[in-house]
């Protein structure tokens, strides 16, 4: 099974990847944890990327793609994976087909502006793990402190809240024609698509995406 998800930031792809990794038995890739991996470890034009990352601006297309197509090659995921943050752009989309990257299932998490605002600047990062907490929607055990580590939790550049906004216009202007092209893929024959409230209950989300995923397997 491969699955793509696509939402604005903050509507919740990386928690819903990620348990649907886990359920399923199938590899995660987020495009933003691999981003702030190549930061953290300097690798592969990592200036670029942070400078584009923390102005709230998408990494061109050339890089992202490059960096995805040789992760899937890499580990040889073409069967099966769940996608988060990729693709964001309609070139992106046509790109991954046409090097062989076929998608199965696509679920749209929506999210209103104001929600997706709120739930951007209250997140709190735990940079080693890559663990993502909420002041307001998963808070920390112990305020601003990792549960597992006891380390301090950041707020990441590119959750301020000017960039914030930049972020929310970047996703209408370049990932909105994804959707409608996903949506065109889907009622031509060629996977299914799916949109679902991103502001339910996370376990509501989980409920829905099983009953997706297994009427699709």
């Amino acid at each position: 099974m491969r699955i793509v998800l696509l939402g604005p930031p903050g509507s919740g792809k990386g928690t819903q990847s990620e348990f649907l990794a886990n359920r399923y038995n199938i590899p995660q890739i987020s495009i933003g944890k691999i981003l702030r991996n190549i930061i953290q470890k300097k690798l592969y034009f990592s200036t670029s990327i942070k400078k584009f990352m923390e102005s709230g601006e998408l990494v061109p297309d050339h890089l992202v793609i490059d960096i995805i197509n040789n992760y899937i090659c890499q580990y040889n995921y073409y069967e099966k994976f769940v996608l988060d943050g990729f693709p964001r752009t309609l070139y992106q989309a046509l790109t991954m087909k046409n090097k062989g990257i076929i998608v199965d299932v696509v679920v749209e998490l929506v999210l209103s502006d104001a929600s997706v605002i709120e739930r951007i600047v209250g997140r709190r990062t735990h940079i080693s793990s890559g663990r993502i907490y909420h002041i307001k929607f998963n808070p920390p055990k112990d305020d601003n402190y990792d549960d597992y580590t006891g380390e301090k939790l950041i707020i990441r550049e590119d959750d301020q809240e000017d960039i914030a906004f930049k972020r929310l216009e970047s996703y209408r202007k370049n990932t909105l024609p994804v959707i409608k092209y996903y949506s065109q893929e889907a009622q031509a024959g060629n996977l299914h698509y799916f949109s679902i409230n991103g502001g339910c209950k996370i376990s509501d989300i989980h409920r829905k995406l099983i009953k997706i995923i297994d009427a699709c397997n």
